[in-house]
């Protein structure tokens, strides 16, 4: 099932109509695809401002003036331009790297609303994040822990610090992107939480503000995040009972987005119930952040592809394209269902094929078993790439990494230009070898 409209009045499966067809030709916004594609080449990414301002605009509806604070977990699309318009429009930023909290300050993040996750923060990381005054640590470990107190210490400073516990809960999701189960390598065993939080307590360079938890991601059913959240309560109950008071409650981000015929859940679902939880709870004080990513970007955006060659096989035919696995991961590493659109609509007989890319894989595909009217030169539209699309791009088989622009109205900007062969190897020198 396509996500997008096949005209300019009907609304897409996914509630986005800022992509659709007229007079048989894709558009995203009020800009022609094949216009796009043209002027920029292709492989392209090509994302729409007004789909990422409604999946913005679907949290604040669902906050609705409270005490939220959205975090855009920014690994699912590090652009500068994209991190800028979160940026403008209040998001805080979940980050992983120093990289990351680089590339958010750099696109004009308040350091009081970044949120520092992942499991093996380095100690100039943990320097960089001090110094730029971040909100808090996510700590997932207790050798992180002893090594943010031990770097704090050096700069005397004070570490504000959440621990990311783990509860053991299944998400429901692919297992390279299940994060609650104990299996997992993310968090604190919850068994071991309420120790850990007594121990940092005790240190001087430590100050305890919140409790983080995080179960996965492309998330499409809301109970296993109230079966976490009662597993929370019940700690913070106990923290509670020791005196460790908090000022916030990160329940992760991970809700997901419609690839094919998911009906994940909407914000309001996960936001309005667990406030009122709180509330009920005794803990209607707390300030609730989320830590979305997916659900803010997976939408908003298409990798655009030019059709090389068709290749008729005993068994398969083939639609040999140029974009490849290095331009989009998903297909090969989670056997992802990605949508695929013809950007131009022929009116004749539609072939079965594979999409396929150029790379020496068997693996390198984007899209299997879909109809097709082709020929060469055709343009395919492979849908909602906005999340972990170029983000996870290489340039394996020494291609060059892709262009990005983004389209507002009738207005696209380039916001990454394409890579070139030279820059592929400009980091690289050949030493001087008798």
């Amino acid at each position: 099932m396509s996500n997008f409209s096949t005209n300019t009045n009907s609304i897409a499966p996914v509630g986005q109509p800022h992509f659709y067809y007229q007079d048989q030709t894709l558009f995203v916004e009020q800009l022609s695809v094949k216009a796009l594609a043209k002027e920029h080449g292709t492989p392209l990414f090509i994302y729409s401002k007004a789909a990422l301002k409604a999946a913005w605009d679907s949290y604040q509806e669902a906050i609705d003036n409270r005490d939220v604070l959205i975090c855009y977990a920014m690994k699912a699309n590090s652009n500068l331009a994209i991190l800028n318009l979160f940026a403008q429009w209040g998001a805080g930023f979940d980050i992983v790297s120093g990289g990351e909290l680089a590339r958010a300050l750099k696109a004009g993040a308040d350091p009081q609303k970044i949120i520092f996750s992942g499991v093996g923060k380095q100690t100039w990381e943990i320097k960089a994040a001090l110094e730029a005054n971040i909100k808090c640590f996510n700590v997932e470990s207790i050798p992180e822990l002893s090594l943010i107190q031990e770097v704090a210490s050096s700069l005397d400073k004070k570490a504000a610090i959440s621990l990311r516990v783990n509860p053991d809960v299944d998400a429901k999701t692919h297992p390279y992107i299940s994060t609650g189960l104990k299996d997992n390598k993310f968090g604190i065993a919850m068994e071991d939480a309420l120790a850990t939080y007594e121990h940092a307590a005790t240190l001087s360079h430590i100050k305890i503000v919140g409790l983080d938890c995080h179960i996965g991601s492309q998330i499409t059913q809301i109970e296993p995040y109230y079966d976490a959240l009662e597993r929370l309560l019940k700690l913070m109950d106990q923290l509670r009972g020791k005196g460790i008071e908090l000022a916030h409650l990160d329940i992760g981000g991970g809700l997901g987005i419609r690839y094919q015929n998911e009906e994940p859940p909407h914000p309001r679902e996960l936001i309005g119930p667990t406030l009122n939880v709180l509330q009920e709870r005794g803990y209607g004080h707390l300030q609730l952040t989320l830590e979305p990513g997916r659900s803010l970007v997976g939408n908003s955006g298409v990798l655009i592809t030019e059709v090389l060659f068709l290749k008729d096989g005993e068994t398969k035919n083939f639609a040999i394209v140029d974009a490849a696995m290095n331009d989009l991961i998903r297909p090969t590493l989670y056997d992802a269902y990605h949508g695929a659109l013809a950007v131009e609509i022929r009116d004749s007989q539609t072939t079965t094929y594979d999409i396929v890319g150029p790379i020496c894989e068997s693996g390198d595909w984007l899209a299997k078993d879909r109809e097709f009217a082709l020929i060469a030169g055709d343009l395919i539209a492979i849908e909602s790439t906005g999340a972990y699309g170029f983000v996870m791009s290489g340039q394996y088989n020494s291609r060059p990494r892709a262009a990005e622009i983004l389209v507002d109205g009738n207005q696209s900007f380039v916001i990454r230009r394409r890579e070139t062969i030279d820059e592929l190897f400009g980091h690289e020198l050949i030493p001087t070898i008798s």
